[in-house]
């Protein structure tokens, strides 16, 4: 087996901010283009179509989630199955747990066309979409669900390129899906008028190309994460493996997700134009969330391959730095996104009183968004230690159970956008210090098992 590769970082040896930096920085802005591939489509249909188009595909953005979130914590469990195998040197069980994990991706893939195709209509009903949306936002899901596959492979695929610290390719596969995205969006939206059927054709053919890219990467390679797919199988104990982290990293992104449908169904309840406010700025809050997320993936991946090598030092200093990282990288992006909110919100729509719903949403929840980096980074490191059951149940209880109380009995008292979308700082705060008393009693548990001073 060939040794590491120009795109590999070692984790387990030397100064570790430069390396969490440079780890998070590419996977940072891998994630920001993923995320553009919905800003494009939000941009484009709401210059080019109009508010009522833009309102329909924003109002898809959280049932997606709810979706797609089970099958992306998979990947997760499968980044921190890799990434232990690989430090411990456990080439053939990490072959076990590649392949295992692309099957994975591929039989959820088309299980989620199944669920696009026949449950998005009755989903988006129960969440009170308006009727004169609800038309379009039904052929845009079903159109993008048509992409799953791709999306899957892809994530599954980047996962184990992450695991090993390599998160530069993955960038390079989608800036190349990314320009794509953004071509065929105006071709097919501007020229064609296809309006929300024509971005979700984009979606899903720049996804098949980023799922393409990243699968010939792992074909290609001749290490311990070697793709064969006449091999691809379920392995038993990798796939158990793959479980114990990822379902409940997914359950936990689900009911998190359910959250937001709750306020997105709140948010339809003012009407069209705060619908299409909600998506211009929660497509900026999104931005947000990659920069405080590429901590946590690098939190998460660095904790996993030193407790493989048991370097459990290192794993200390990882939350130090990771925490002064998750401070300073919010903090100036919400900050600057706060200041330049309206020009920001208006790229996505000229209508002031869509921009003006918008910077309502800013407002309350862009500055404080480092509360919401912590509460996510410490699910991460246990997520490395391979504890993610206490966690999901925590955020389940924080973040969820603060925001429907909220919802239910304080938002009614005095309904505006402001007094709505006050709930996120208070659910992050909550969430955070209930994930700092698990982290601590979880690492105990964990120094214990290992016998660590």
């Amino acid at each position: 087996m060939a040794g590491k590769n120009k795109y590999e970082i070692d984790m387990l040896n030397g100064p570790l901010m430069p390396k969490i930096i440079t780890f998070a920085l590419p996977l940072m802005l891998s994630s920001v283009l993923q995320l553009l591939f919905n800003a494009v489509d939000v941009i484009v249909v709401g210059n080019f179509t109009g508010s009522s188009a833009l309102a329909a595909v924003g109002s898809t953005s959280a049932l997606i989630n709810i979706f797609t979130n089970l099958f992306i914590g998979l990947s997760m469990g499968a980044n921190v199955l890799a990434a232990r195998k690989y430090a411990s040197g456990a080439y053939s069980e990490m072959e076990n747990a590649v392949h295992t994990a692309i099957t994975v991706a591929l039989i959820s893939g088309f299980a989620m066309v199944f669920v696009g195709i026949f449950f998005s209509r009755p989903a988006l009903e129960l969440m009170g979409t308006p009727a004169d949306v609800i038309d379009q936002s039904v052929l845009y899901m079903r159109i993008y669900f048509l992409g799953m596959p791709f999306f899957m492979a892809y994530n599954f695929g980047a996962a184990i390129l992450r695991a090993v610290g390599d998160t530069r390719r993955p960038l390079v596969y989608l800036t190349v899906a990314g320009v794509v995205n953004a071509c065929l969006n105006m071709f097919l939206v501007i020229v064609f008028h296809l309006g929300v059927a024509g971005v979700a054709i984009a979606t899903v053919i720049s996804q098949g190309i980023s799922c393409i890219l990243v699968l010939r990467c792992l074909i290609r390679s001749d290490t311990a994460y070697h793709l064969d797919m006449r091999k691809l199988r379920v392995d038993k104990g990798s796939l158990l493996q793959i479980f114990q982290v990822g379902i409940p990293a997914g359950i936990q992104s689900c009911v998190i997700s359910f959250s937001n449908a709750l306020l997105q169904s709140s948010v339809n309840s003012f009407g069209s134009v705060s619908m299409a406010g909600y998506t211009a700025a929660n497509n900026l809050l999104g931005f947000l969330y990659m920069g405080v997320n590429s901590i946590s993936q690098a939190a998460m991946s660095f904790t996993s391959q030193n407790l493989g090598a048991r370097k459990f030092k290192r794993i200390d200093r990882i939350l130090l730095d990771c925490m002064i990282l998750e401070v300073v990288v919010p903090l100036t992006m919400g900050g600057l996104g706060t200041i330049f909110g309206r020009q920001l919100l208006g790229i996505y729509t000229t209508d002031p009183d869509v921009v003006k719903a918008g910077m309502e949403i800013v407002a309350i929840s862009f500055v404080p968004y480092f509360l919401c980096g912590f509460m996510d980074m410490f699910p991460g490191m246990m997520r490395g230690m391979g504890y993610a059951f206490v966690p999901m149940v925590l955020s389940l209880l924080g973040t969820v159970g603060s925001r429907v109380v909220w919802i239910l009995f304080f938002f009614p008292m005095h309904r505006t956008l402001w007094n709505l979308f006050v709930c996120y700082p208070l659910s992050w705060t909550v969430t955070f210090v209930l994930q700092v008393v698990c982290f601590y009693f979880v690492r105990r548990v964990v120094w214990r098992k290992y016998g660590a001073a």
